[in-house]
């Protein structure tokens, strides 16, 4: 899949410089894919990203005019804190737009928040730490947009401003228990895509509905189909049995008219053994396509691939929690670049390793970097 620095160029460019001409002595596109190459190459800071653009000032040079020189850290803090995330962002989709023109049907959206936790003045009331709401690509393991919000419980406004700014026809969009609310149940199927949402004690009735679906007076009630895989993870000692139930028989939820296109619900048991200890978990969950059982099963474990493959890859491999940057958008803007970066390497298939062992690469060797970026041919 092609990807690269003249793409990224292009979408930054469309980005408002803040600053007064008079004084401004680096190009803001510039600025911006100098910060990339840096964070693609290990740096986790500005100071970080200042030096190592210093010691590569020839090879940036390559495909940048870069007249200045490299923008000091000092600039590239304040400049990040002036910038409009929702450009940014906007410019972030236009980018993944020209990378990834068409998600295939099917694909399981996981829409999801994570909090940088350092992001914050602790000594200061007013101060809260950056919360960003994601739309990740489960299999492709990358980053489709996101939203900002000053705290988790602003997710539920901040979803659905994000969903309207993505292609997600024939996708299914998985979220969690806070997002399961009618209005965002609604924008899904109006974006033409489907939806499995979980259902936790913040909808106590409708969850009531699901677990005793079968004890009403209309009888018992049998799934339409099951599904049961069995996982073993021999270096934990673990076994994992994963079962999931769907049924069709969504006139007995409790208000299931307010559910736009409501098909079906799920009962997904995972059964852990390890160190001879067995523990049952079970979830429930609404959706808008048939009872399949194996395709709910899917799309629920696409939606736990977040956490591994999104927020531990940030926080281990990125460093996005150890992240101190606070000044006015600098956080928010940052973090988009991480997105960027981890986007670039996910897409790169060359080499098998990891994220944290393909920023050591790019560090090291500038063949593999220009090809991380799309600089070769």
């Amino acid at each position: 899949m092609k990807t690269g620095v003249m793409p990224l160029m292009q979408v930054f460019v469309s980005i408002s410089d803040p600053r007064s001409p008079r004084h401004t002595q680096h190009d803001l596109a510039e600025l911006l894919t100098v910060v990339v190459c840096g964070v693609l190459s290990g740096a986790d800071d500005f100071v970080g990203i200042e030096e190592w653009a210093k010691l590569k000032l020839d090879w940036l040079r390559g495909f940048m005019k870069l007249e200045q020189g490299i923008p000091s850290h000092d600039t590239l803090a304040r400049v990040f804190g002036l910038i409009s995330p929702d450009e940014f962002e906007a410019a972030f989709r236009r980018w993944v737009g020209m990378v990834i023109p068409a998600l295939a049907q099917d694909t399981v959206v996981a829409i999801d928040g994570k909090t940088s936790r350092r992001s914050h003045n602790k000594n200061d009331a007013d101060s809260h730490p950056l919360h960003l709401v994601s739309a990740f690509a489960a299999g492709l393991g990358v980053v489709l947009g996101q939203k900002a919000t000053e705290e988790k419980s602003n997710e539920i406004t901040a979803i659905p401003e994000l969903l309207k700014t993505l292609a997600l026809q024939g996708t299914i969009v998985t979220i969690d228990a806070m997002g399961t609310q009618t209005k965002i149940a609604e924008t899904i199927r109006r974006g033409e895509a489907d939806y499995v949402l979980c259902v936790k004690d913040n909808h106590p009735n409708l969850l009531d509905s699901i677990m005793f679906a079968g004890l009403g007076p209309e009888g018992a009630l049998q799934p339409c189909s099951t599904d049961e895989v069995t996982a073993t993870k021999p270096n934990h000692g673990r076994l994992e049995v994963r079962r999931c139930w769907a049924y069709d028989a969504v006139d007995r939820l409790y208000k299931h008219e307010q559910w736009k296109d409501i098909r079906s619900f799920a009962i997904i048991e995972r059964e852990r053994t390890q160190d001879g200890r067995t523990s049952i978990e079970r979830a429930y969950f609404i959706s808008s396509l048939p009872a399949d059982a194996a395709r709910l099963a899917r799309a629920v474990r696409g939606h736990w691939e977040v956490e591994n493959r999104l927020h531990w890859c940030l926080d281990v491999q990125l460093a996005d929690d150890q992240s101190r940057t606070r000044s006015g958008f600098a956080a928010n803007n940052l973090a988009i670049v991480r997105h960027i970066v981890m986007n670039l390497l996910r897409l790169n298939t060359t080499s098998k390793v990891g994220i944290k062992n393909k920023r050591l690469m790019a560090s090291a060797s500038d063949e593999f970097r220009a090809e991380v970026l799309g600089f070769m041919t």
